[in-house]
């Protein structure tokens, strides 16, 4: 309770928290890893991809339970924890990766998948729900910067950490996961330390909070519980928007790099396994940038013309680019539209804490938007096992992967975007 009894720099807060995001957003470089263990375990497409999934699947999973005890054990805490627990997943994948025998996988599922993703999602929930109070006044905006750190992660791995830790180790997974456990533990564990929540009744200077809506809808909506609102209808179209938003775009995030470097391997076959390499990296980095940009962009333009509008554009407008991919097979362009895409991407992130806030309360965001994040649970496995199972089926045939994956990420926009056209704009009363 001490932590919310000085009036602390709401800016530093909110840069402490992108700072932890940015850390924990690194996830987003898994396909930097994924053909390389592909490539020197042989291990088959849906095996490594399975790691990535559970620690998306981890991620949603500890962030709704973390939206419900944040409450009572502050941000500070479980921030720290959330921190921890991702460095330790490092730590353990490296231990399972020294062991080569039949407990590797298992343990990396673990160590990578549910202690790493645990940490993910402990770590995840705390800034935005954070930030979030500090900011009534620039709810999109605020939140949207806090998120954004998570979708600049890659571009720090995968053009960072990851190539100058492997090169330092002389390719070494083991010792380099070492090291990134250990500036993942670090790192995050102090950035959490900033965290805590605002003093009761605060309210940022020169800002004059809204009336409080009245008549007997906003008193229902008012008086409603957690477990009323996960159980509504209005919850489970917002869920069924974000599952669909994220399912398209993770499956791309999975396996973006080895897409372009099939590409560019039919574009020009002279390049060398390190130019493809290093390519597909370029392509994570540039695409993590359009990431964190998105949930900027877009949690900010949804302060302007609403959230449901917003999600409207997000999801149609990357129907169209989808099926502009299905006929490109220029690389430059392929990556071009795929960064539109983790625009889009993003801005589902940074769109829809502030939906969570508008539609049942700030009280009740925390709690509710842990349970939004269980769409990114799901999402985490269907995305990428599809698109692996696509990819392990089809290895011989490139063309027949590019149209049996996207067509399908396409349907499912398709789908989200029907559901948002039918969704209510309802507004909570605080």
């Amino acid at each position: 309770m001490g932590d919310t009894q000085k009036l602390r720099n709401r800016w530093l807060i909110a840069i402490m928290g992108t700072l932890l995001q940015l850390c924990l957003g690194t996830v987003y470089a898994w396909s930097y890893f994924q053909k390389l263990f592909v490539d020197k375990y042989n291990w088959d497409n849906v095996t490594v991809a399975w790691i990535f999934c559970l620690a998306i699947f981890f991620l949603g999973a500890s962030a709704a339970v973390g939206g419900i005890i944040l409450p009572k054990v502050g941000p500070r805490r479980l921030a720290m924890t959330g921190g921890f627990c991702f460095g330790l997943g490092y730590l353990v994948s490296a231990y399972a990766i020294s062991l080569q025998n039949s407990l590797t996988i298992p343990l990396f599922y673990i160590g990578y998948g549910a202690i790493g993703g645990t940490g993910l999602g402990l770590g995840y929930v705390t800034p935005v729900a954070t930030v979030a109070k500090w900011f009534p006044d620039k709810k999109g905006l605020a939140t949207g910067m806090v998120v954004m750190g998570f979708g600049l992660g890659a571009l720090i791995m995968s053009k960072i950490l990851a190539p100058n830790i492997l090169a330092y180790t002389s390719n070494d997974f083991v010792m380099s996961f070492v090291y990134i456990g250990v500036i993942f533990t670090i790192i995050p564990m102090l950035a959490g330390s900033f965290l805590v929540n605002p003093p009761a009744g605060y309210v940022p200077q020169g800002y004059n909070p809204p009336a409080p809506a009245s008549g007997a809808q906003a008193q229902k909506v008012a008086e409603k519980t957690a477990s009323q609102c996960v159980l509504s209808g209005q919850f489970f179209m917002m869920w069924a928007i974000f599952f669909c938003n994220i399912t398209a775009g993770i499956a791309i995030i999975g396996f973006q790099s080895p897409m372009i470097q099939d590409l560019f391997k039919k574009f020009q076959p002279e390049l060398t396994p390190q130019t493809l390499t290093s390519y597909g990296a370029t392509l994570i980095a540039v695409s993590a940038i359009f990431n964190g940009l998105g949930r900027f962009f877009w949690g900010s333009v949804s302060d302007k013309i609403g959230r449901v509008m917003a999600f409207r554009l997000i999801l149609g407008t990357q129907i169209a680019i989808f099926a502009v991919l299905l006929k490109v097979e220029n690389p430059w362009i392929f990556g071009a539209l795929i960064c539109y895409i983790f625009l889009c991407y993003g801005g589902g992130f940074g769109t829809m804490p502030s939906f969570v806030s508008d539609v049942f309360g700030s009280k009740l965001m925390a709690v509710v938007y842990g349970f939004v994040l269980t769409a990114w649970s799901i999402a985490g496995i269907a995305g990428p096992q599809i698109f692996a199972y696509i990819k392990d089926q089809y290895k011989p045939d490139n063309a027949m992967i590019s149209f049996y994956s996207l067509s399908t990420a396409a349907a499912f926009l398709a789908v989200g975007f029907i559901v948002s056209l039918i969704i209510k704009k309802e507004k909570a009363k605080a």
